[in-house]
């Protein structure tokens, strides 16, 4: 592809959260962009604290002002289709934006459990800001010690489940797996220690069955009662992808090359939990979101130029859980993710965790003031496929 020279082009940036808000940043690197963020919120939210929010022990939202660099434009919107041939982004609103470059960060979702039978009618998932204050509504609403169930023992859910005993909440944890599948066996022997101090009741290995007004069924028949039930197990991702006719893995993220490209489209570069570079897409989360962010903006800029992009290569440093405000925990990993076996728990992981969260924000307002100064660690991926093959499996 040749460079633009003197003519501006158009990005349109699709998602608000950590990964577009890193690409729109990034992409002012250069002065004849014209960048426009899709986001159907007026406020950036902090997912990472939505349990927070959630148990009234903090807030989730921030203004775009400062974690959005001069020139970038947010459109308050949804997208509802790509037009790859009129090269257009249709919105809800019925405006359709004009693009040269697409960058599809349009995040996770909860995935709806609709195997099971009651639970979308009774359940409430966490992993939106419009779920987050249904479910904060409905605990404020509570008589005290009414009974809170959480399933999925995974970090969202270790996280729901201790901020809301820390604020004398009767928890139930039900882990369709083992606790804290992610961490190591020491790592996991810290959080059950601290659920059962803190009088959270953890089921392992049994699965809901069935989700009823006030109780749940198990697997294995039992009842637990259940005046709310939280759904944090599994997570889905927006359908835009495969509505504007491109190609997604099973789970519906878009199918990309190494250098998260999209394996039918040049000019459509995905970043962050939508992305699957090579249908073997990271990990969902906000330590990959950044990376994945900053390194779609890197490729759309080499495209512009006319040079090669280059392939993905980040590597993770871990995961960190909270254990309420007052604790947590920090799983070391190996740079593929795998867990190490070694972690920082107690008091010292609470500051640790807070800085971690913090973070995220730093980092966005670090590259809306200074583009291109995002850095990440290397060494982890290295994979180099053939966007054909991947397109075809």
């Amino acid at each position: 592809m040749t460079e633009h020279n003197n003519t501006s082009f158009k990005v349109v940036v699709i998602g608000g959260g950590y990964a577009g808000t890193v690409a729109a940043n990034r992409l002012r690197q250069r002065d004849d962009v014209e960048i426009t963020v899709v986001n159907p919120r007026p406020r950036f939210v902090e997912r990472l604290r939505l349990h927070q929010f959630v148990a009234g022990t903090g807030q989730a939202e921030a203004d775009y002002g400062p974690l959005l660099g001069d020139g970038v434009h947010l459109a308050v919107d949804e997208a509802t289709r790509i037009d790859t041939a009129a090269r257009t982004v249709e919105l809800a609103s019925g405006r359709a934006l004009d693009y040269d470059y697409v960058v599809y960060a349009v995040g996770s979702t909860a995935a709806p459990p609709t195997a099971v039978p009651g639970a979308i009618e009774f359940a409430y998932p966490i992993a939106e800001l419009e779920h987050a204050h249904r479910l904060r509504a409905a605990i404020e609403e509570l008589p005290p010690q009414a009974p809170i169930t959480v399933v999925g023992g995974g970090l969202t859910g270790i996280e729901t489940a201790a901020e809301l005993a820390e604020q004398g909440h009767a928890v139930t944890l039900i882990c369709g797996d083992r606790l804290a599948p992610s961490f190591s066996q020491r790592a996991r022997r810290v959080v059950a220690r601290w659920m059962a101090r803190n009088s959270v009741q953890v089921l392992e290995n049994v699965r809901v069955a069935e989700v009823l007004q006030e109780s749940i069924v198990l697997s294995d028949g039992c009842v637990v009662p259940s005046a709310v039930t939280i759904w944090t197990a599994g997570f889905g991702v927006p359908e835009l992808a495969a509505r504007s006719g491109l190609h997604t893995d099973a789970l519906g993220r878009l199918l990309t090359d190494e250098t998260l490209t999209s394996v039918d489209d040049n000019r459509i570069v995905a970043a962050g939990d939508a992305a699957a570079p090579s249908n073997q897409p990271l990990r969902m989360s906000c330590q990959a979101a950044g990376p994945l962010g900053a390194h779609a903006a890197d490729t759309l800029l080499a495209r512009v130029a006319g040079a090669a992009p280059e392939v993905l290569d980040m590597a993770f440093l871990g995961s960190n859980v909270s254990l309420g405000r007052r604790a947590g925990i920090v799983q070391l990993a190996h740079k593929d993710d795998t867990p190490m076996n070694a972690h920082i728990s107690g008091r010292i992981g609470a500051p640790i965790k807070e800085t971690a969260t913090k973070w995220t924000l730093w980092g966005i307002r670090w590259e809306a003031r200074n583009p291109g100064a995002l850095f990440w660690v290397k060494g982890g991926r290295r994979l180099v496929s053939d966007p054909a093959t991947v397109a075809g499996s």
